[in-house]
């Protein structure tokens, strides 16, 4: 049995990404190949040496008062140190901290760790010295496996880092990253990994023809698509209780997008498109608004708050409501409720979502660039993400058709068993395997 290293980069207690679920599922699948799982956190949690408070401050998003101006100049102090090395200590998990509220966003682990503002700091000091720094355990693991390329490394043990896209290289205008320094960590990270991982194989050949990482040096593992029994299996009935009371629309009756709403995510098409579809079944946005986000949304017009919790459009567009988060067990509710499930992104790197709604049961709309095509298969109703008109018509024909629906959710099922953890593990070991 070897001890692997993952990071809780992505890993919040609150809110979820997509890179959290990659996170999170590997976490289970470190474990299902027999080995031990360390998460390493970055958190602002102080480093007491009171093991009581440590596990206290650590599921306390507030612990932290200092005044943001001197949190800033510690962390340019440090930064201007140079490259340095953290410490990471160990959290306690005793039970004395009741934790049933992250019980969905916890990994699978059998030690916590965390070292204060670890990823910001790194980040940092990256920026002024080019180069990552290192992070001590006290315990150190066999193999570092960080899930989101980090200027960090554990010295002495190999190092796999998992690239999931070069959005900021291939889309430079859809993210805020610093573009130069961008590549020169991952040119850097090169330098220093022993192996990286990535997710399909059109971010393989982007890694390879824009950032210059020998093919050979890069392994494609997919990622496997997977939720709980109790979710997956629950009582329809009970499913179109819990959408129709939210929502107020009826189950199976209504389009959904979940995600980050942000320019690859395509929104402000998505809008235009259902507009001009004029169909009468609403459609559900489930994100938070991210970078740009109001130029997005600006087709939606004014809003209303509805119970505190999501925003109802005025006049025609009444038909779209928009939730900014649902708790996991929620959001695989209105999954399943859903007519039909809409992501005409610009970019994926895999695009998860597709498939978690293919496993459960509902049919898709996506786009033919990126990875979506390898990902998809012929199981989605597939458009061109810049093609408004190519949208519109997608969700008339699946609106419609109700033929046409069972078709997409018959080969939906078939193509999300073609990324079952089984089968996802089984790639993971074959990478282990060379370095443990």
């Amino acid at each position: 049995m070897s001890r692997i290293l993952i990071d809780g980069y992505n890993l919040g207690l609150e809110k979820g990404t997509g890179v959290a679920t990659y996170a999170r599922n590997l976490s289970y699948e470190i474990a299902n190949l027999g080995h031990e799982v360390d998460v390493l956190y970055g958190n602002r949690a102080s480093a007491t040496r009171n093991d009581l408070l440590r596990e206290i401050y650590f599921f306390d998003s507030s612990v932290d008062d200092r005044d943001r101006w001197l949190e800033i100049l510690d962390q340019a102090y440090r930064a201007i140190e140079g490259p340095f090395t953290f410490r990471a200590k160990q959290i306690p998990v005793t039970g004395r901290v009741i934790t049933r509220t992250f019980q969905s966003r916890l990994p699978k682990f059998d030690r916590l760790y965390n070292a204060p503002d670890l990823f910001t700091r790194a980040q940092s000091a990256f920026k002024l010295w080019k180069r990552p720094s290192t992070i001590r355990m006290p315990h150190k693991p066999d193999l570092a496996h960080w899930t989101y390329p980090i200027p960090l490394h554990v010295t002495g043990r190999p190092n796999i880092y998992t690239l999931h896209d070069v959005v900021p290289l291939r889309l430079p205008y859809t993210t805020l990253d610093h573009k130069r320094r961008y590549l020169q960590l991952l040119q850097t990270l090169d330098q220093k990994a022993a192996h990286f991982v990535t997710v399909s194989e059109n971010s393989k050949r982007d890694l390879v023809d824009l950032v210059g990482i020998a093919p050979e040096r890069i392994t494609n593992t997919y990622q496997s698509v997977s939720i709980p029994d109790k979710y997956l299996n629950k009582p329809e009935d009970q499913v179109a209780r819990e959408v129709e009371g939210l929502t107020g629309f009826d189950y199976k009756g209504y389009f959904l997008f979940w995600g980050s709403l942000e320019p690859k995510k395509n929104i402000g098409r998505l809008i235009e498109a259902y507009l001009s579809a004029q169909v009468e079944t609403p459609l559900v946005i489930v994100g938070a608004q991210a970078w740009k986000s109001e130029q997005e949304l600006k087709l939606l017009g004014d809003t209303e708050t509805v119970y505190g919790s999501f925003e109802r459009r005025r006049g025609a567009r009444k038909r779209i409501i928009q939730m900014p988060y649902a708790p996991f067990p929620l959001l695989v509710s209105l999954i399943r409720g859903a007519k039909a499930a809409m992501f005409p992104s610009l970019y994926e790197g895999f695009g998860l979502p597709v498939l978690e709604a293919m496993l459960l049961g509902t049919p898709v709309i996506c786009s033919n660039t990126s990875s979506l095509p390898e990902v998809a298969g012929d199981a989605a109703l597939m458009v061109d993400p810049y093609d408004t008109q190519a949208i519109t018509l997608a969700i008339r024909a699946l609106d419609a058709d109700v033929g046409l629906r069972d078709h997409h959710i018959a080969l939906g099922h078939q193509q999300a068993a073609r990324y079952s953890p089984e089968i996802y593990r089984e790639r993971l070991k074959d990478v282990y395997d060379r370095f443990l």
